[in-house]
This record gives structure tokens, C-alpha cells and sequence, in this order.
């Protein structure tokens, strides 16, 4: 494919799973390595068109700011690919335990489908939740679908809430939309919310205020939003590559640069 075309592809993709597009981003951008006026421009254009695909962000924040862009390209798809955190949250999972996913997490649902000893009350969010349900179930899981309407009693039946983030910064993470309500009832109910953060999620304070800004500043209807921001401060603990950590900790080691090439205001 074209460099042009693929640029184009992940650019048009929509709302797909945040770590294959970080992926078709490094491929895409690895093209553009002899060309830096181009690099800047064909970054500044995948964020725009994905302002919260933390992954997006995050392969273009390593490629602006490195020696060899297209060697870093190809590193970052590849640390994307080898990302552990579907590995890491399956362990840390308590055994029999009840769990709340929202919608269909990518990262959260390979967990799932590895640990066939878990309860997952699944929220419909997006109508994604019935494609999780009925791949838990597949697997001989034990998995109940919940209507958008019963997240807060789902809640109440859970011992964990788990929220993927899409993106994460040092005040919140991007979640699929319904996640901010279930994390509030979990806080209220005093069920701990784990934020899941696989590789390429986390991101530094500029490039985390200006994604969140980009959010915040679409035009659209609170509601009508796909994703939602989830404050930081609603988070017990954050299960990336390297297991789980506290919040505080977890942010404090972002794994890209902060490019400032990226941090101008964008356009949704």
C-alpha cells in the first residue's frame, strides 16, 4: 500500500482498537522518515483525525523526536505488538472474582478470555458489550450482559471495576463513554476501579492536555460522545506492560517525549 493510502486508512479508520492503529501508524509514518517537514505534517494529521487514540500520540511523539525516525517507527510498532498488559492484568486478577467491563475493552477482553474463573458483568455500552458476552461465553465463561441502564447495580455485584484507557495523563484517562459512570458509583460504593493501560496509552503532560483539550472542545454533546474522560483521582490502581502500580506512580514515567511539534491546538 501507497504511504499516502495508509496515512489515509488509519487517518479515516474511526473508532477501531486503539493499539492497531498505533501499529498502521508506525507503518505509515516510517515512510515519511526521509522527508522531516512531511514527518511533522503527517503526524500533526493522525492526531487530528484520532485526537484520542493514546497510541496515535504516542508513536508520533517517538518518531518526531528521535535520531532515526524510521528505525524508532518500526520500534514503536513492535513494542506495541509485544505489549504484556492483556498477560499482566490476567494475573493480577483476584481468582473467582467479579468484574465490571464497559463496553468491549481491547486489551481487558483478551484478560477475560484467558481467565476462565472470572464473572464479568459486561455494560452495553456502544452495544459493544454482547460481542464480549458472547465470546466469554464461547470459552465457557462466566459472562452477563448489562444493559447501559444497570451499570450502577452491576456495580453494587462487583468486586473490581475495570476501565481501559484509550488514552491516560496525570489527571485522567480516555475511556469508552459510561466508564465515568461507573467509576463514579465504584467510588461511592468503595468497589476499587483498576485502569488498564497497555503500551502506548500513557502519555506526557503536553500531549495529554492537549488530547484532553481536543475532547473537551469537539462541538458535540457531552453525551453524544464514544469516549469520555475519567478523572485520575476515581483510580485505585493502573495494570500496564509492567503489572499494577498506584495511579500517582504510573503517570509519574511517561514512555514518549512530549513533542512539541504535536501540542499546537488541533482540529477535531
Amino acid at each position: 500500500m501507497h504511504p499516502i493510502e495508509r496515512l489515509r486508512m488509519v487517518a479515516r479508520a474511526g473508532r477501531a482498537d486503539a493499539t492497531l492503529l498505533g501499529r498502521e501508524a508506525a507503518s505509515a509514518l516510517a515512510s515519511f522518515a526521509g522527508d522531516p517537514a512531511g514527518l511533522v505534517t503527517a503526524c500533526r494529521r493522525l492526531v487530528a483525525r484520532q485526537p484520542t487514540c493514546g497510541p496515535v500520540w504516542w508513536v508520533a511523539a517517538r518518531v518526531l523526536s528521535a535520531a532515526d525516525p524510521a528505525t524508532e517507527a518500526w520500534r514503536a510498532g513492535d513494542d506495541l505488538a509485544r505489549d504484556p498488559t492483556a498477560s499482566a492484568l490476567a494475573y493480577e486478577l483476584p481468582e473467582d472474582v467479579t468484574v465490571v467491563a464497559v463496553g468491549r475493552p481491547e486489551v481487558a477482553s483478551e484478560a477475560l478470555l484467558r481467565r476462565g474463573d472470572v464473572r464479568a458483568l459486561v455494560v452495553d455500552a456502544l452495544d459493544e458489550g454482547s460481542s464480549l458476552v458472547s465470546a466469554l461465553r464461547r470459552a465457557d465463561g462466566d459472562a452477563v450482559l448489562v444493559p447501559e441502564s444497570g451499570v450502577g447495580a452491576a456495580v453494587s455485584c462487583a468486586a473490581i471495576v475495570v476501565v481501559e484507557a484509550a488514552a491516560m495523563g496525570p489527571t485522567g484517562l480516555v475511556a469508552t463513554a459510561g466508564s465515568a459512570a461507573a467509576a463514579a458509583v465504584a467510588r461511592q460504593r468503595h468497589v476499587p476501579v483498576w485502569a488498564v493501560a497497555p503500551a502506548g496509552r500513557l502519555l506526557p503532560a503536553p500531549l495529554w492536555d492537549a488530547l484532553a483539550a481536543s475532547l473537551a472542545g469537539s462541538g458535540d454533546a457531552p453525551w453524544d460522545e464514544l469516549e469520555e474522560v475519567v478523572p485520575l483521582d476515581w483510580v485505585d490502581a493502573v495494570v500496564g506492560p509492567h503489572g499494577a502500580a498506584g495511579p500517582a506512580e504510573a503517570v509519574a514515567s511517561p514512555t514518549c517525549p512530549p513533542a512539541p511539534e504535536l501540542v499546537r491546538p488541533l482540529r477535531r
